[in-house]
């Protein structure tokens, strides 16, 4: 498939490589964060592929822009596409009201890491 993902928010189930990735990523879900770091929303949640959820402790959270490569596009019907256009909805009003509260200051991105802890973190976010 194509090397450049322009569309935002591929669909559940589209398997992926992430920058500097061995291994291929099914998305799972969209915008979690986790409970330590609340201010910190990446925009998918995966697993492995073809392995799947082994682990609980074992959720791959990253950003769109990481997103080197589409091996299959998931599954797209009208309840996917009501739910695409509610989530992008979503999104921007939560970026317009962040962007007019304070001046995005960027961090380094660091590379994808596997941690022992509790999720593996694919970027710093902003």
């Amino acid at each position: 498939m194509s090397n450049k993902i322009e569309k935002k928010y591929l669909p559940i189930g589209t398997v992926v490589m992430l920058k500097g990735g061995k291994k291929r990523v099914m998305i799972t879900g969209f915008c979690l964060a986790v409970p330590e770091k609340m201010n910190e929303v990446w925009d998918y949640s995966g697993c492995i592929y073809p392995e799947g959820l082994i682990s609980t402790t074992q959720v791959l959270l990253f950003d769109h822009e990481q997103i080197t490569k589409v091996y299959q596009i998931g599954y797209i019907d009208e309840e996917e596409k009501e739910f695409k256009k509610k989530l992008n909805e979503y999104v921007s009003k939560k970026e317009g009201k962040k962007n007019s509260k304070s001046k995005s200051v960027s961090k380094p991105k660091s590379k994808a890491k596997s941690k022992s802890t509790s999720k593996t973190k694919c970027k710093t976010k902003k």
